[in-house]
């Protein structure tokens, strides 16, 4: 074993970096897929190019600049430790977590460069790929670190309900409990409610 895995390393090592990149990438597939922890996402960390990698539409987190020059540096020094979490369709990947990250492998320089124009990802599990799935996911993760918008929330929690989701549903994925699930509806639900509406001129009173 241990001199077959010598022959594959000498075997990689002499193609481009794109080509070591795939390669890796195909043997950490064909070990994740008999792996006992196969269902776990981060069994398989992959590395794919950076434009692969897109923005989600719904991601109610949001980082100041002097956080995203703190990001950036911590990759510098200490690397990539969290991979970026996605939803694979077709060629690209959504982003469900980490969206950040993959900025700075897109927008820094020394970043780029160093890592090749390439992202590490993680493909979350195939029966969780409905966007509702995916958006619960997203607030998990911003949740589980006390990042997210509450205006975009309440989109959020009104969107799940368009979707059928129940209000129990709801506050189960997202971690909230029943007052903050009915509290969002309302902040968005009221603006909905009226945002068709088309309203008269105030009356002016006649003074007799």
């Amino acid at each position: 074993m241990e001199e077959l895995l010598k022959q594959i390393a000498e075997y990689i090592s002499t193609k481009s970096i794109e080509e070591q990149v795939e390669l890796i990438n195909q043997c950490k597939l064909e070990l994740h897929n008999i792996s006992p922890m196969k269902f776990e996402p981060v069994d398989c960390v992959l590395w794919v190019k950076n434009e692969t990698v897109e923005a989600n539409d719904y991601n109610p987190n949001s980082v100041a600049p002097p956080e995203m020059k703190l990001l950036e540096i911590s990759i510098m020094e200490n690397g990539y430790t969290q991979p970026v979490v996605t939803f694979q369709r077709e060629g690209n990947r959504e982003v469900v977590d980490g969206f950040h990250r993959t900025r700075v492998s897109k927008e820094s320089g020394p970043v780029k460069d160093r890592v090749h124009g390439f992202v590490p990802v993680v493909t979350i599990n195939h029966h969780k790929e409905d966007k509702g799935d995916r958006i619960a996911s997203t607030i998990r993760h911003n949740r589980a670190r006390g990042k997210h918008k509450i205006d975009s929330m309440s989109d959020i929690v009104v969107d799940l309900k368009r979707r059928n989701w129940s209000d129990e549903k709801i506050a189960k994925q997202l971690g909230m409990d029943a007052d903050e699930v009915l509290r969002l509806s309302q902040i968005s639900g009221l603006i909905e409610m009226f945002e068709d509406q088309e309203f008269s001129q105030a009356w002016d009173l006649e003074v007799e």
